[in-house]
C-alpha cells in the first residue's frame, strides 16, 4: 500500500478520536518512534510534545520495556485472571503498592483509565450498599473537570463545559461544585471550601463519594489549584463519611513534580484510579486501588464479592510492560528530570504570555499550558506545528506541551520556540 493509499482509505474510512467523519482533520502517518521523537512515513520528524496523550513518559522504543515485553511474550500472552494468578501482576501489585500511599492495600486491575472510574465508582456504591446505607448512590465532583470517555465516567465530567454535555439528558444526575479558585502557589483562602461543604451538609446521606482529579484538571481545562482544596476536601469527607475517589490517571507517575498528585497535600484517598503512564505507554491498561476498609467492607457485603471481571484483567503482557516502567520510575533521576523539564518551561514559556493572543500561561511539574483568549483553529494550527517539525495537539482554548520525561534540552528547545512563533501567528487564531 502506497503513503496516498493509507491516507486515503484512513480517511474515508477511520474514525479517528474527537473527530468529524465528514471532515476529519490531517491525520499523519508514523513509520516509527524513538526516544521523543516521532517519525513519519514521508521521512519527517517531530518532537514529541504530548507523550502519545501524556503516556509515554520514558519515551518511545524505550530498551528496557521492549525487553520485558519481548521475556514475557515468549512465556504467556494472556492468561484468565478468573481463578488463576501470574508473577508479572503479583510483582505489578507489589510495586504499586509500595509507591501509593500507605492506606492503599489492594489493587485491581482494569484495561484503560476510563475503565478504572467506573470501577472506582462501582466500588463506592458497592461499599455503602455493603453498609447497608442505600440512599449513598450519587457522586460529587467540582466542575471543569474531566474523567474519560465511557457512561458513569461521563457523568462526573463537567455537564456545561464538557465534551460529554450532549449526553447530560442520558447520564445519571450528579452533583457538581464550583472548580477551585485558589490557583497553585496562590495565596489560600479557606473560603474556597465553603460551597464543598455546604452541599455535603444538605446532601451528605445521598452522596457515596467524592470524585476529583487532584492538583490538576486536566482535559477538562488544565488548570492547576491550591494543596489546600485537596486537603480540606479530604477532611470534609471524613466529616461527612463519603469517600474519597482520586483520579490519578493523568498525574500519576509523576507528571506533576510528586510520584502521585495528592502527595502535593499530603493526604491519602479511599479509592486511586491509575493509568496511562502505568505500562511507558505501550499498552492499554489501568488500575483501582483501594483502602483494606473498603475491600473488606465490600467483601463482606451482600453480594460477598466485588462485581467486576474484565476479560482482560492483568494481561500478563501489559503487566510486564509496567513492571519494567515502574521500576524505571523508581530509579534516581526520574523525577529529576520532571523538576528539569518544570525549570525550563518556566524560562522559556513566559514570553508567551507578551503574545496578544494569550490570556494565560501556567506550569507544574513537565505540564507547560498556554491558554488563549479565543478558541484555536485545530486544523491549521496542528498544520503549523508539524511543519516547523514538533508534534502539539490543542484542544479548546489551550496549547499545552506534555513531553516524554526522557527529553532532551535541544527538543525542549524547539518545542518551545515552535509554540511562541505559532502562537504569534495571526491566522491560526479562533474560527
Amino acid at each position: 500500500m502506497t503513503l496516498n493509499e493509507l491516507l486515503k482509505f484512513d480517511r474515508e474510512h477511520i474514525w479517528h478520536p474527537y473527530t468529524s467523519a465528514l471532515h476529519p482533520l490531517e491525520a499523519c502517518a508514523v513509520d516509527s518512534a524513538e526516544g521523543s521523537v516521532i517519525r513519519l512515513a514521508d521521512g519527517r520528524e517531530l518532537v514529541d510534545g504530548m507523550s502519545s496523550w501524556w503516556a509515554v513518559v520514558h519515551g518511545y522504543n524505550n530498551p528496557r520495556i521492549n525487553a520485558a515485553i519481548s521475556a514475557q511474550l515468549k512465556k504467556m500472552s494472556h492468561v484468565m485472571f478468573g481463578g488463576l494468578t501470574h508473577e508479572p501482576a503479583v510483582s505489578l501489585a507489589q510495586k504499586l503498592l509500595q509507591m501509593a500511599p500507605q492506606n492503599l492495600r489492594h489493587v485491581f486491575f482494569c484495561d484503560s483509565g476510563s475503565v478504572s472510574v467506573e470501577v472506582a465508582m462501582k466500588m463506592a456504591l458497592q461499599y455503602w450498599n455493603s453498609r447497608g446505607e442505600h440512599a449513598k448512590t450519587k457522586f460529587a465532583t467540582i466542575r471543569l473537570g474531566y474523567h474519560g470517555d465511557t457512561w458513569n465516567a461521563m457523568s462526573v465530567c463537567d455537564p456545561i463545559t464538557g465534551m460529554h454535555k450532549i449526553f447530560a439528558g442520558a447520564l445519571a444526575p450528579q452533583i457538581f461544585t464550583h472548580s477551585p479558585r485558589v490557583p497553585f502557589g496562590g495565596a489560600w483562602d479557606a473560603s474556597d471550601l465553603d460551597e464543598l461543604r455546604e452541599t455535603f451538609e444538605r446532601r451528605g446521606g445521598e452522596i457515596a463519594a467524592l470524585i476529583l482529579e487532584p492538583i490538576v484538571q486536566g482535559a477538562g481545562a488544565m488548570r492547576f489549584y491550591h494543596p489546600e482544596f485537596l486537603r480540606g476536601a479530604r477532611k470534609l469527607c471524613d466529616e461527612y463519611k463519603i469517600l474519597l475517589i482520586c483520579d490519578e490517571i493523568a498525574t500519576g507517575f509523576g507528571r506533576t513534580g510528586k510520584m502521585f498528585a495528592c502527595e502535593h497535600a499530603e493526604i491519602s484517598p479511599d479509592i486511586m484510579c491509575l493509568g496511562k503512564a502505568i505500562t511507558g505507554g505501550y499498552l492499554s491498561f489501568a488500575a483501582t486501588l483501594a483502602s483494606r476498609d473498603v475491600a473488606m467492607t465490600i467483601s463482606e457485603g451482600e453480594a460477598g464479592v466485588f462485581m467486576h471481571g474484565p476479560t482482560f484483567m492483568a494481561n500478563p503482557l501489559a503487566c510486564a510492560a509496567a513492571n519494567a516502567s515502574l521500576e524505571l520510575a523508581c530509579e534516581e533521576g526520574y523525577l529529576g528530570n520532571v523538576l528539569r523539564i518544570e525549570k525550563f518551561f518556566k524560562e522559556n514559556l513566559e514570553e508567551a504570555r507578551g503574545i496578544e493572543c494569550v490570556a494565560d500561561v501556567r506550569v507544574l511539574g513537565a505540564i507547560g499550558v498556554v491558554e488563549m483568549k479565543e478558541p484555536v483553529d485545530v486544523r491549521q494550527m496542528q498544520r503549523e506545528f508539524v511543519s516547523r517539525g514538533v508534534w502539539v495537539r490543542p484542544f479548546g482554548r489551550l496549547v499545552y506541551l506534555m513531553p516524554p520525561f526522557v527529553i532532551e534540552e535541544a527538543q525542549l528547545q524547539k518545542l518551545t520556540c515552535a509554540l511562541k512563533e505559532v502562537l504569534k501567528k495571526k491566522n491560526v487564531r479562533g474560527n
